[in-house]
């Protein structure tokens, strides 16, 4: 992993992060004195500290559910969000649509965001070709998460989005859900490229609304010429759209993940009056053109922090994202954090 470059910006490209997660999920759990695997599932065995990339969270009764990048989609739950149990896959196998939308996928599937609307689970996802912009946007939906239920089951909706090398310059991954003042549906996605979108959905919140309506949010001006697969000075990547009061705050991740120990992701955090725009940082600094005020990075402990998402539980506001623990050989895990607002920004307390 050390040696190997970065591509794209792609959250959790396949093949780097397949060796990573399978690094990780060989570990055996002392406590339990067994070895768990990518796709096993244990129902009487729990585990702490777990290895993620791109975690989402949602509670459903008393019940959290993390959902992240993995073969099918990882899923974990819990009750105390300390000790995790592993679910099945989302998908047992690859989708037909996927397949055949993107040359060489094999179920892999990226960055996952979860959303409750009108009686069902939203779960919108990304696949995507290694070191290209070949990539696709997708929905899966479902009554219910409690895997025991005779309700709980996938259906996938197929895809949403779709960017194409040579005609799009931006990249169909990363995708968040965030809603208007007036309740409408909004996908926010994107990575490297020319930057961060955000378009307007239905109102089912399953297809693009009609005249498709687009902004550029967030982006990092380069030095150097475009090239498809060096993002340089100009990474960045997982948009997530908070509304607090008066104000939508973007949160996206700057600089590089996956790459252990060296990894150097960042978290940094803009706000607008308008979900479209334009998103200013503490300085007055526009996103687009390279904005971003400083939320949480790396430290001594964690080499870098990112691809977050903003949650409520209690009342209470939380960042959940994925971190690379300098203390174990750089293993990305997930991590929870309380957020406060001083003077109209997200603060972790120290």
């Amino acid at each position: 992993m050390k040696k190997v470059v970065c591509f794209l910006g792609l959250s959790c490209w396949s093949f780097l992060f397949r060796i990573d997660l399978s690094a990780q999920m060989s570990v055996a759990d002392a406590s339990a004195g067994m070895a768990f695997s990518g796709l096993s599932a244990f129902p009487d065995t729990l585990f702490q500290n777990i290895p993620v990339h791109d975690p989402v969270m949602i509670k459903q009764d008393s019940v959290y559910y993390v959902f992240c990048t993995g073969q099918g989609i990882t899923m974990w739950s819990s009750v105390n969000r300390k000790d995790w149990r592993r679910e099945a896959p989302v998908f047992s196998k690859p989708p037909e649509w996927a397949v055949a939308a993107v040359p060489g996928f094999k179920g892999h599937i990226w960055a996952p965001d979860i959303s409750y609307y009108n009686g069902k689970y939203y779960l919108y996802y990304a696949v995507s070709a290694f070191g290209k912009n070949t990539s696709c946007i997708g929905l899966a939906v479902n009554k219910t998460l409690h895997t025991s239920s005779p309700d709980y089951k996938w259906e996938d909706l197929g895809k949403v989005i779709q960017s194409v090398p040579g005609r799009d310059m931006w990249n169909a991954i990363d995708p968040n859900l965030a809603l208007d003042d007036n309740g409408s549906p909004w996908l926010a996605f994107g990575s490297f490229w020319n930057g961060i979108k955000l378009v307007k959905l239905n109102e089912n919140r399953r297809s693009l609304a009609q005249p498709e309506t687009w902004y550029t949010i967030a982006g990092r001006p380069r030095d150097f010429a475009f090239s498809d697969t060096l993002a340089g000075d100009a990474a960045i990547e997982a948009p997530f759209i908070f509304k607090k009061e008066t104000w939508f705050y973007l949160f996206v991740s700057f600089d590089y993940c996956c790459r252990g120990e060296k990894s150097t992701y960042k978290m940094v955090v803009g706000r607008s009056e308008r979900i479209e725009g334009p998103y200013l940082d503490k300085e007055g600094t526009l996103m687009t053109r390279g904005g971003g005020s400083i939320v949480l990075e790396g430290d001594k402990n964690w080499n870098g922090v990112g691809h977050n998402a903003v949650v409520t539980f209690d009342g209470d506001d939380y960042l959940v994202f994925h971190g690379y623990d300098a203390r174990d050989k750089g293993k990305s895990k997930l991590r929870m954090e309380k957020l406060v607002w001083a003077a109209g920004w997200p603060v972790i307390p120290q």
